[in-house]
C-alpha cells in the first residue's frame, strides 16, 4: 500500500506540473494570458534536406531468450536496450537528427517467455519525458498506463512545458508471451489513417485523391466533401508533426462532423466544399520519428521556402484548384503541444478578414466554458515558413494553428472536435468570411 501511494504522488506531480491554468481567448495578442502561454517566435531555419539516422529494426532478446522488446511496426521507436540486472531495463530513445523539437517518441512491443514483473527506465537523448506512457495488448486499442506502474525521475523546476518535465521515468509491467505494446501516445500510422480516409470515401458526396509522393514515395491523400459544385472552400490538414496524435483525433472527429448526416452539414456541403489532408507527414509517422519528415525538415518551416515534397503537394493542390475558380475561405492545421492553445494571426495584421478566427474560438469556449484555453496570436505574417500564414498571404483566407494538449482526455478531444466543427459550419453559413 505504502508503495502504491508513493506512485500515485509522483503520478499526481508529473500531472500537476504539465497541467496547466489557462483563460479565454481575446482577439488580438496585447492581453497576457496565465498557464501555458505557447511557444515563443519561430526562428527563421534553412528547411533544405538534411542526414536522418534510421533506426535499427530488429528484436532485442534477453536472460537467455526469455523477455524481448521489438520495434519492427510502422510508428515504432526504440533505439536501444540495455539490462541492468534484477528484471530492469534502461531504453534508449533517440531522434531522427538534431537540432530537433523536444517530442520524444517512443513505440515499442515487449514480451517474455516466462511471466515475469520489469522495470522499465525510458530515456532520452537531450530531451525529457514529454508523453505519459500508453499500454495496449493490439496496437490498436490503447489506454493510459496505470498509476502504480508509473514513477517519474528527476522531476523538473519550471512552471510548465519541458522544464517542468522529468528527466526519465519508470514504467512497471507484467509480461507473458502476449506483447504488450508501449507508445507515447495512441498507434495512427499510415495504413491506420487510410483506413479511415477509405470509409469516409464510401459516401457518395466524399473523394479521395493522390496529390503527391511523400519524400519516401507513401501516396499523400486528400477528401474532398462536397454536396455539389461551389465556389468556396476549407483546407483543413494535420500531422505534420508525427507525435501530434491529439491533434489527429481532434481533427478526425472534426472532419466527421462536417461529412455527418445533421441538417446544418447537409446545409453546409451545398455551399461549402472542405480539402482535408489528415496525414502530411506519413514518413515522419510511419518511421517513428520525433518531429521531421524523411527529409530531416520540420515541415510547418518550409512553407516559404518548399523545399520538401510534402508542402510543395499541398502549395500546387491549392494553386490548381483556385485557378479552376475555387476560393478558400478558411484554413485549419491541427496540431499538439502541451495544453490546448490557439495560434491566430493577431488582427493588426490580418484587419478584419482575420476575425471571423477569433469569432470561432469565442464561440467554442462558449460552448465549451470548462476548458477555457489560451490564444496567443502572432503579429509576424513574413517570412511565412508556417501553414496558416501562408494560407493567409497568398489566399487571404482566415487561418489557424488548432492545438490540443498531448493529455487532454479523449472524450473531451471528440467533442471539442465535433463543437468546433458545428459552429465554424454556423459561422461561415453566415457569411461571416465576406
Amino acid at each position: 500500500m505504502r508503495q502504491k501511494t508513493k506512485r500515485l504522488k509522483h503520478l499526481f506531480v508529473f500531472i500537476l506540473v504539465i497541467t496547466f491554468i489557462s483563460i479565454s481567448c481575446k482577439n488580438t495578442a496585447s492581453t497576457v494570458p496565465s498557464g501555458y502561454q505557447g511557444q515563443g517566435a519561430n526562428p527563421i531555419v534553412s528547411t533544405k534536406t538534411k542526414p536522418i539516422q534510421r533506426q535499427w529494426k530488429g528484436t532485442w532478446s534477453f536472460q537467455d531468450s526469455i523477455v524481448f522488446f521489438d520495434n519492427q511496426f510502422q510508428g515504432a521507436r526504440l533505439n536501444g536496450v540495455a539490462y541492468d540486472g534484477d528484471n530492469h531495463y534502461t531504453l534508449l530513445i533517440t531522434a531522427e537528427n538534431t537540432p530537433i523539437n523536444p517530442s520524444p517518441w517512443y513505440a515499442f512491443k515487449v514480451w517474455a517467455n516466462k511471466p515475469q514483473e520489469v522495470v522499465l527506465q525510458l530515456t532520452y537523448q537531450n530531451s525529457r519525458s514529454r508523453y505519459y506512457p500508453k499500454i495496449s495488448k493490439d496496437g490498436l486499442h490503447f489506454n493510459a498506463l496505470d498509476s502504480t506502474q508509473f514513477k517519474p525521475i528527476g522531476l523538473g523546476e519550471g512552471a510548465y512545458g519541458l522544464a517542468a518535465a522529468p528527466e526519465a521515468v519508470e514504467i512497471t509491467l507484467q509480461l507473458d508471451q502476449q506483447p504488450t505494446w508501449i507508445s507515447a501516445q495512441e498507434l495512427y500510422a499510415s495504413p491506420r489513417i487510410t483506413q479511415w480516409v477509405d470509409s469516409l470515401a464510401q459516401r457518395p458526396f466524399i473523394s479521395k485523391s493522390i496529390i503527391g509522393k511523400s519524400r519516401e514515395g507513401r501516396d499523400l491523400e486528400m477528401l474532398e466533401i462536397k454536396a455539389e459544385e461551389t465556389e468556396q472552400a476549407l483546407i483543413v490538414i494535420s500531422r505534420q508533426h508525427p507525435p501530434e496524435v491529439s491533434g489527429f483525433l481532434a481533427m478526425k472527429t472534426f472532419v466527421e462532423t462536417l461529412a455527418g448526416d445533421s441538417e446544418l452539414a447537409k446545409t453546409f456541403r451545398k455551399q461549402f466544399t472542405v480539402y482535408n489532408m489528415p496525414l502530411v507527414n506519413p514518413d515522419g509517422v510511419d518511421n517513428g520519428h520525433w518531429r521531421h519528415n524523411m527529409g530531416g525538415i520540420d515541415l510547418n518551416r518550409d512553407w516559404e521556402a518548399f523545399e520538401q515534397p510534402e508542402t510543395r503537394a499541398i502549395r500546387d493542390f491549392l494553386k490548381r484548384k483556385t485557378s479552376n475558380g475555387q476560393q478558400f475561405v478558411f484554413g485549419v492545421d491541427f496540431h499538439s503541444t502541451w495544453d490546448d492553445i490557439y495560434y491566430p494571426l493577431d488582427s493588426t495584421i490580418t484587419g478584419p478578414k482575420g476575425l471571423p478566427v477569433f469569432d470561432w474560438i469565442n464561440r467554442i469556449n462558449t460552448r465549451l466554458p470548462s476548458k477555457k484555453t489560451n490564444t496567443i496570436a502572432s503579429k509576424k505574417l513574413y517570412p511565412t515558413m508556417v501553414s496558416r500564414n501562408h494560407f493567409f498571404a497568398v489566399y487571404k483566407m482566415p487561418a489557424l494553428v488548432f492545438e490540443l494538449g498531448d493529455h487532454t482526455p479523449r472524450p473531451f478531444l471528440k467533442k471539442k472536435g465535433r463543437v468546433a466543427a458545428e459552429t465554424l459550419m454556423q459561422l461561415l453559413l453566415e457569411g461571416e468570411t465576406d
